[in-house]
């Protein structure tokens, strides 16, 4: 005998589902003069929002907190969002302008439904996203080590010479000590030496190096300076110089700190670069600064 299947289509729910369907995808048209407000809200809500993250971020950053990176991809996803956001927002007359019959229906169907569909879309990532960005904390501490330890690249026997810089850098009396001679004497050695001397026992100092060189600039030695103290984000490198000078002074304002600066060939403006002018007046620098001249053999 044969076999007899019998299959039943349900008609009514399969013309409900296209009718919901349809009028899923007409209310992206229907509705695109509510959506686009809606949009351009949540979207001046959102640069609200990310602006205070952004302000708590760089306040914490003046504290010498570095930013949590659940922070920094909020932040980054907001900025991405903002852009997406503020083109469909620019988009928006022109697509209005194609609406017709009451703005039911538009000139372009696909088009108009692809586009009330991403308006629609955004509209709800935005309040998503909104909702993700209420930190308790956007930093946290991460002290940077007191000293880089720096390679010895040459084993020139400076011992004598360290300790009379040393004894200088532990005279309260001695705000700036300068280190000068012919090229090639070991100025950089003794220098590299002092540094990793800090790194030998409790010395209560943040060991800062920098390398000035000839081509003296101002920002390239406050992007070092920035990198050891907590400054290293692009946003902050992005300041102007002034704006990083008072950054710098406002973490090292209370800080125990050695500024290391070598290959100077001129003249370095430690104000400008963020650092308080210790020497109060000339009258009495001569007590406050120490130069120390190194020759050939060492002394």
């Amino acid at each position: 005998m044969g076999s007899c299947f019998s299959v039943q289509l349900s008609f009514d729910n399969f013309i409900d589902r296209g009718w919901d369907s349809i009028v899923r995808h007409a209310n992206y048209v229907c509705k695109l003069k509510q959506t686009l407000p809606t949009l351009s809200a949540a979207l001046e809500e959102l640069r609200v929002q990310k602006n205070d993250v952004q302000r708590e971020v760089d306040l914490a950053e003046q504290r010498r907190l570095t930013r949590l990176e659940r922070v920094q991809l909020w932040l980054s996803k907001a900025e991405t969002m903002i852009t997406e956001a503020e083109n469909l927002v620019a988009d928006g007359p022109r697509e209005i302008n194609n609406l017709c019959l009451g703005g039911c229906a538009s000139k372009t169907c696909i088009p108009s439904y692809k586009f009330g569909k991403k308006v629609a879309k955004m509209v709800q990532d935005i309040k998503d996203h909104m909702s993700k960005g209420a930190f308790e904390k956007v930093a946290e501490s991460q002290p940077a080590a007191p000293v880089v330890v720096r390679p010895e690249e040459q084993p020139i026997a400076l011992e004598s010479m360290i300790d009379k810089v040393w004894s200088c850098i532990m005279d309260e009396d001695v705000a700036i000590i300068g280190i000068y001679g012919l090229g090639g004497v070991g100025k950089t050695t003794l220098l590299t030496q002092i540094n990793n001397k800090f790194s030998t026992g409790p010395h209560g100092y943040i060991v800062i190096w920098a390398l000035v060189s000839k081509d003296y600039n101002v920002r390239k030695i406050q992007d070092e300076i920035g990198g050891i103290i907590g400054f290293s984000n692009q946003s902050w490198k992005k300041k102007r110089i002034d704006q990083k000078a008072a950054d710098i002074r406002s973490v090292l304002y209370r800080t125990r700190f050695v500024l290391l600066l070598d290959d100077l060939w001129k003249r370095v403006d430690l104000i400008e670069v963020g650092f308080r002018n210790n020497t109060r007046g000339m009258e009495i620098c001569n007590r406050e600064v120490e130069a120390i001249r190194l020759t050939q053999n060492g002394r």
